[in-house]
């Protein structure tokens, strides 16, 4: 990353001891090595991110061409099949409800307002006093 040599290390260790002595040092090297290892980590995380994103266009983009016509051609076959069905069921329903009886209920063909109401069938009237 850096490219240090050895004499190069040694120079710099040199004047650390110097400036911060040699009470602190070790102190200061821990630190340095942990700011160090979460820097590692956080541009090893943002390298592999960056990866997924990529492979993740790519794969878009390659999809896109072929995957995406075949789609669809399938829901405009899907589509001219549901709406050929539904003009089919069109032209066939309309006979269909005109021939029908109609199975109304007694109860429903009354009119609203009367205050007539039909015979309850396996009511048995109670006898006068």
């Amino acid at each position: 990353m850096f490219d240090i040599g050895f004499w190069e290390l040694t120079v710099i260790a040199i004047i650390a001891l110097v400036v911060i002595g040699p009470d602190r040092l070790p102190e200061f090297a821990r630190t340095t090595g942990l700011w160090i290892g979460k820097a590692r980590r956080f541009f090893s995380s943002v390298k592999s991110d960056i990866d997924r994103e990529l492979q993740a266009e790519e794969l878009k983009r390659m999809i896109r061409p072929s995957e995406f016509d075949e789609i669809h051609e399938i829901i405009e076959e899907t589509k001219t099949t549901v709406t050929d069905t539904v003009d089919n069921l069109s032209a066939i329903d309309p006979p269909a409800a005109a021939s029908a009886p109609s199975s109304a209920p007694a109860s429903e063909s009354l009119p609203s307002g009367s205050d007539h109401k039909p015979p309850s069938e396996g009511v048995k009237k109670a006898p006068d006093p």
